[in-house]
């Protein structure tokens, strides 16, 4: 096999999603969960009239909170990272016959010889010392880095989105409530969210669909169940 065909193999790996993945999934379960929540709850204290205004209202403030967390949130990793980059930095000015020989000694560990371990760290100091050292002994690697704007349009985006089926639920026809419209609507969000994050992730379907499933319920009912509690207390 060529070494443009283990390139284009190598497509296949899914760490690159890591950053916008994390964010879109919470986003989405938060977006079905809370606006349902709301909903629901609203619902069960007999509020019908505030219904709709209580699903638009949680949508908008939801969406733009999520964005607003995620971009700062995001953004201090970014900061950390930038931190950990300058003191890499001064540490080089500072010993670098010291950080070769961390550099060797991380070598090692991964199972290179001593000789070998400072053969490889003489040429990665040559090279680039700092990106050598920002990746081996950090971690930090371009593929990884916290992106913050990615981050917030995507939970902004994934929030309206989760938040919009539920709120479809209240337009729905029932033979009962509304809530219980949302909560069907709800509860195939939640499944089609969970089917979907662990095919991008490619991950196993059954258990990351559980999870959200199992999650969003216990959310969906905690909050039913203060609403009804608020209702009948006359709150």
């Amino acid at each position: 096999m060529s070494l443009d065909e283990v390139y284009k193999r190598n497509l296949e790996h899914r760490t690159h999603r890591a950053g916008w993945l994390r964010a879109a999934v919470l986003g989405a379960n938060d977006g079905l969960v809370s606006t349902a929540a709301l909903m629901i709850g609203v619902a069960a204290a007999g509020k019908q009239d505030f219904l709709i205004t209580a699903g638009v209202a949680g949508i908008t403030a939801g969406a733009m909170s999520m964005a607003v967390g995620e971009y700062i949130s995001v953004r201090s990793q970014n900061d950390v990272e930038e931190s950990d980059r300058n003191i890499e930095i001064a540490h080089l000015a500072a010993d670098p016959e010291g950080e070769l020989q961390e550099l060797q000694q991380i070598y090692i560990n991964r199972g290179l010889t001593p000789a070998l371990a400072l053969q490889v760290a003489l040429e990665m100091h040559r090279k680039d010392p700092l990106e050598a050292h920002l990746r081996d002994e950090l971690g930090q690697h371009p593929s990884t880095r916290a992106r913050p704007v990615q981050a917030a349009i995507a939970s902004a985006i994934s929030f309206t989105l989760g938040g919009l089926i539920p709120f479809a639920g209240a337009f729905a026809p029932t033979l009962g409530t509304k809530a219980w419209s949302i909560v069907i609507f709800t509860l195939a969000g939640l499944v089609i969210t969970g089917l979907v994050s662990a095919r991008t992730a490619g991950s196993k379907l059954l258990s990351p669909t559980l999870r959200v499933l199992i999650g969003g319920t216990l959310g969906m009912a905690i909050t039913a169940g203060i609403g009804k509690i608020a209702h009948i207390s006359g709150l």
